[in-house]
């Protein structure tokens, strides 16, 4: 297979090794590596040969599995699959619910690793977070993570500097965008998620895990 991988972590020796858990599995794919979201995003949606992202959770400009719902909405058809030191099936069950194919340990060996990133590419969901995908969940839950997966990423990366707390001036010159645009995508936000101002909007996000650290 040709094509690209981005491998998102903010740690450079463990982006090392998931370069060459990639390299045995996949000897002829380029590798692009990031170290914050911001980064991730850009070279995301610069990508027009992406065939596979490798994201950490908790890495710079990240908060909880916002970093999921980003990549996807910049790349819905690129699988992504979260290699994270989060514990629990309830971190792969909810990195699916965000878009993630699959979900791995950090502890887990190379040969576990490239069976996962061969998984990921044939579509296949990892074994843990398939187990997590087979536990009964909230039908209401569910559809709010369903509609913030499927905002913009312009829409995501202001809702989540409204749960940084920042105004709109603020999201405005750190996006390069006018406050004007700002609003507009606010309205937006606050309409898919049925709430009628943003402290209610960032309620929601938080309910969902957006601003959690893992």
């Amino acid at each position: 297979m040709t094509g690209s991988i981005l491998i998102a972590d903010d740690h450079p020796l463990f982006r090392q090794a998931l370069r060459l858990a990639v390299g045995r599995a996949l000897p002829a794919v380029r590798i692009v590596e990031a170290g914050t979201l911001a980064a991730a995003a850009s070279a995301a949606a610069g990508a027009e040969d992406l065939r596979l992202i490798l994201l950490d959770l908790k890495m710079p400009g990240a908060v909880g599995y916002s970093g999921i719902a980003l990549l996807h909405a910049e790349c819905p058809t690129v699988p992504i699959l979260v290699v994270s030191s989060a514990e629990g099936a309830a971190a792969a069950d909810e990195a699916r619910a965000f878009g993630a194919i699959g979900f791995l340990h950090k502890g887990s060996d190379l040969d576990a690793i490239e069976a996962a990133i061969a998984g990921a590419l044939g579509g296949a969901p990892s074994r843990r977070a398939a187990m997590a995908v087979g536990e009964a969940g909230d039908a209401g839950v569910d559809a709010i993570r369903e509609t913030v997966a499927g905002l913009t990423p312009t829409q995501l990366k202001v809702l989540l500097a409204v749960l940084d707390g920042q105004l709109n001036k603020q999201i405005a010159h750190n996006l390069g965008i006018s406050e004007a645009t700002v609003k507009a995508h606010m309205t937006a936000i606050m309409r898919k998620l049925d709430v009628r101002n943003r402290t209610q909007a960032a309620l929601v996000a938080r309910s969902l895990g957006l601003d959690l650290s893992h």
